[in-house]
């Protein structure tokens, strides 16, 4: 799918279930001293991009419009919420840890591995209609726009972005502090340039 505006995407900092692997999904964690720090980061990054004519969207979950207060602060005039940005719902596994999870084998507590659990979830979203509301997100847009959301939505909606299937969605980078720049297909990161 290709004609979507530029779009830089960014995920919430680290918070305090992060730290203890637990799935937030619809329920909220506060930021961690870290996350504060990684969202400032994000900040600095922007400010070394051109956001003229862009709109601020975030997720109406804390953790991710704390992180947008922080991050866009001084570089945009309003931060938008929208629904559609919220984490994947993760159902009945919400607010557990990753290890009190039932499972056949061990369980890798990596964020890379445990992608496939959000897809899994007893009465959770699923990647299928994730994938869904992100579509129809960035169908909505109007213009560019910078989109403050969570580890499993921001890796979906850059699958849209970017044209490929949702089985790649552990084939693309995660990471709190970070900045993702998307055009006309393209991914990259954006860092500051020593």
């Amino acid at each position: 799918m290709t004609g979507f505006p530029p779009v830089f995407v960014l995920r919430h900092g680290q918070t305090e279930w992060n730290v203890a692997h637990r799935f937030q999904g619809r329920l909220d964690s506060p930021l961690t001293a870290l996350g504060r720090v990684q969202a400032s980061e994000q900040n600095r990054i922007l400010a070394t991009q051109n956001l003229t004519g862009f709109t601020a969207y975030s997720s109406p979950q804390g953790r991710a419009f704390h992180s947008a207060s922080i991050a866009l602060l001084g570089l945009v005039p309003a931060i938008h919420t929208d629904t559609r940005l919220s984490e994947i719902g993760v159902g009945a596994w919400e607010g557990m840890k990753r290890a009190d999870i039932q499972m056949d084998g061990p369980l890798d507590e990596s964020e890379e591995s445990a992608l496939d659990l959000y897809e899994r979830a007893p009465q959770g979203e699923g990647f299928a209609a994730l994938r869904e509301r992100c579509t129809e997100f960035l169908l909505d847009l109007k213009g560019p726009a910078v989109l403050v959301t969570h580890g499993i939505t921001s890796r979906m909606l850059r699958l849209v972005l970017t044209d490929r299937d949702t089985s790649e969605i552990g084939c693309l980078p995660g990471g709190q502090g970070v900045v993702f720049h998307l055009q006309d297909g393209v991914h990259r990161q954006v860092t500051i340039r020593a």
